[in-house]
């Protein structure tokens, strides 16, 4: 199926330029499928497999670049806030969600590694609004095999306002140890949006206490889900999708683990081991995507978020297999129920 591709910048509540992008079948959509990258990562490129893919099954599919991550503004992968990242995905996801063409269809949500908690957390802002989500490699638990000491945690929140930028946190090399192909892996290295220092320490204690909060609250995971994993993932020990299952108070919930395989089950694999996973994305998102006519009630009550405000701030990029050509928006906003209009920048 042929597939269309758009690129898009938008101004979020605090003013941060960010990027975006979607996929779409030409045909009227199954459903919405919105993408949460991991650490470090981005959607334009390093997504475009899996944006692509679900597209072509016959899904809209529609990613944005976190603040510090791809093309969006912000110092380079610092997170000082993870709940800035949530709040961002949740107001552009629930304003696309409310647009006429798709606010009868049914909205999942799509998280790797990292992006598996930001999906979750999106989940416990507004539980009865997603209708599944499909989780890879989650980050929800911190492995009791990498968890830091107390006495270590407690030393480095003492300086993390004194220098919460620094590159200081020691880590192994994640692309080398999160996916497999040594093709792949190389292509993924020479991706410059990609992040490929050392954590900022902010950022590292942010993702600590973002997953060490899930932990203690997965009972209160309610939607449908899928979380896979590789049983040979030594980034996201597979036991932390393992306790997601278990404890979730979710009644529509399913995990598979893949014998031999690695972190990046949909992008560092071969071929034929990604065909197998999207192959059970697709039937389980196939299984749950039929559009009973979703009450627009929800976007009444719910498609503001919680207020903030999302400004267009660029052309949009349309591309498909027959053409490519540009479309300029003119400066309209995307708010909320008490969005205030921000000040127009140009963009960079």
């Amino acid at each position: 199926m042929e597939v269309e591709y758009q690129e898009e910048y938008i101004r979020n509540s605090r003013g941060v330029q960010l990027f975006t992008c979607r996929w779409l079948p030409l045909s009227t959509p199954k459903a919405l499928v919105f993408l949460c990258h991991g650490y470090g990562m981005e959607c334009s490129d390093f997504m475009r497999g899996c944006g692509t893919k679900l597209a072509s099954y016959g899904y809209a599919v529609f990613g944005i670049d976190y603040e510090g991550h791809g093309r969006s503004m912000g110092a380079r992968c610092y997170i000082k806030k993870f709940d800035h990242i949530v709040t961002d995905c949740s107001n552009y996801f629930k304003y696309i969600s409310g647009q006429e063409d798709y606010r009868n269809k049914r909205r999942f949500l799509y998280g790797e590694s990292m992006g598996g908690a930001v999906a979750l957390l999106i989940h416990r802002k507004d539980p009865t609004f997603w209708h599944g989500a499909i989780l890879v490699a989650s980050m929800c638990k911190i492995s009791e095999k990498v968890k830091p000491h107390p006495v270590v945690i407690s030393m480095l929140t003492k300086v993390e306002d004194v220098i919460p930028r620094w590159k200081i946190v020691p880590t192994k090399d994640v692309i080398d140890a999160a996916f497999k192909d040594p093709v792949k892996r190389e292509e993924i290295r020479s991706n410059r949006l990609i992040y490929q220092e050392k954590p900022r320490l902010k950022t590292a204690l942010e993702m600590l206490r973002t997953s060490m909060g899930l932990e203690d609250n997965l009972n209160e995971v309610t939607l449908p889900f899928f979380v896979l994993h590789g049983e040979a993932d030594t980034v996201t020990d597979p036991e932390v999708s393992r306790a997601l299952y278990e404890r979730a108070s979710s009644e529509d919930k399913t995990i598979k683990l893949y014998p031999g395989m690695w972190h990046g089950l949909t992008s560092g694999e071969t071929d034929d081991n990604i065909d197998l996973v999207f192959g059970d994305i697709i039937l389980w998102l196939d299984k749950r995507s039929e559009d009973d006519r979703i009450s627009n009630k929800q976007f009444s009550d719910n498609a503001g978020g919680n207020g903030g405000c999302i400004e267009l701030v660029s052309p949009v990029v349309e591309m498909s297999e027959r053409k490519q050509r540009r479309s300029r928006t003119h400066g309209s906003y995307l708010c909320g129920w008490k969005g205030r209009r921000m000040h127009h920048h140009s963009a960079m």
